[in-house]
């Protein structure tokens, strides 16, 4: 009976070992199916499937803000689209928007809410948007998008660019929209749940993260931001008592050129201050690398978090080393001395 017992104990041991290694050691998940052309991903779940939405990309487009579906987070399809076209309110608001960008999913107040983009490539007349559903599931007498309208907008003469949504609950149940891209970085604005609209009880404007100009900097672009202050995406979990804000250095949407680079920070409190791994204010160009690209997959960024039971996930896209199109992208994350990790997939097998 004591051999049984000690016998069961050194093998509890052994599973417990086996446990924290996995735990300190992310993995990538095979995907395969409809998974290229992904880029911006945000996901969640609904029932027994998961769901992706993303910003449009590649040779198909029956409309916008593309829906990719799976019940094992392997095999994934394309089940739909939120919008069949683009709004009309949005074509009068900002007629030169081409596409949507940047869906950002979240479920409170009993629905299902999803924020997203409108905006002009390289510039900051952008808008942040809100449509609403009860369910995932298209094949629930349940589900319908609603079209909330807009969020908020930034305009020329804002520092600041309203697009790259993230939605957050604080540990009091009040909701907080993070966004921004270029100019002064990221940005977050208080939410109520009731509408998913604005909050009339904070209106400011919170500063969360930005680029520390280097030194010498080359002149920017007519009429662009100068790529030192590349800098989007955000996107803000709370773990053990910490919120981490996820960002994106660099620059995207370069196909084989892009070096986006995923980077975290974390803060006792919603509205920070976020700091790195150092100790260095993430307002202040400080940020932690979680995820880095290789030769295969280029560019890993604009990363969304799902925090399950059985293990966190983290999504993001990366391109294609030869093609330079953009690729889903799903790893565990493992959290080690109150800091995430995350993998990136270094041959294409890892993803079939």
């Amino acid at each position: 009976m004591h051999r049984f017992w000690i016998s069961a104990f050194l093998l509890g041991l052994l599973l417990a070992a086996h446990a924290t290694l996995a735990e300190q050691n992310p993995a990538v998940l095979k995907v395969d199916g409809d998974v290229e052309f992904t880029h911006d991903p945000s996901i969640a779940k609904d029932g027994n499937t998961w769901y992706v939405f993303s910003t449009n990309n590649g040779a198909e487009r029956k409309g916008e803000l593309p829906i990719r579906c799976s019940h094992d987070l392997h095999q994934w399809k394309r089940c739909g689209y939120v919008f069949p076209r683009m709004p009309e309110w949005i074509q009068k608001e900002s007629p030169g928007t081409k596409e949507l960008w940047a869906p950002d999913v979240s479920y409170f107040n009993g629905e299902f809410h999803l924020y997203y983009a409108f905006s002009l490539f390289g510039k900051n007349t952008s808008g942040i948007a809100l449509v609403t559903n009860k369910t995932l599931d298209p094949a629930s007498p349940d589900f319908r998008w609603v079209d909330r309208g807009l969020v908020l907008r930034s305009r020329a003469e804002d520092d600041f660019n309203a697009i790259d949504p993230n939605l957050v609950m604080d540990e009091r149940g009040n909701a907080w929209l993070s966004f921004g891209s270029f100019w002064s970085g990221i940005k977050m604005r208080r939410i109520d749940p009731k509408t998913g609209l604005l909050s009339s009880e904070d209106s400011k404007l919170y500063s969360l993260a930005a680029r520390k100009k280097p030194e010498k900097v080359p002149p920017p672009k007519p009429g662009l931001p100068g790529d030192w202050q590349a800098i989007e995406a955000p996107f803000v979990v709370r773990h053990e008592g910490f919120y981490y804000l996820l960002v994106s250095f660099d620059l995207c949407c370069r196909g084989t050129k892009s070096n986006y680079k995923t980077m975290v920070g974390r803060s006792r409190n919603v509205t920070g201050p976020y700091v790195d791994a150092n100790g260095t204010p993430m307002i202040d160009g400080g940020g932690t690398l979680l995820l880095a690209g290789n030769q295969r997959w280029i560019g890993p960024g604009g990363a969304s978090l799902l925090q399950q039971k059985d293990g966190d996930l983290i999504v993001y896209h990366a391109y294609d080393g030869k093609t330079g199109e953009p690729w889903l992208q799903i790893s565990t994350l493992s959290w080690e001395q109150g800091w995430p990790d995350a993998a990136v997939a270094v041959e294409a097998s890892e993803h079939k």
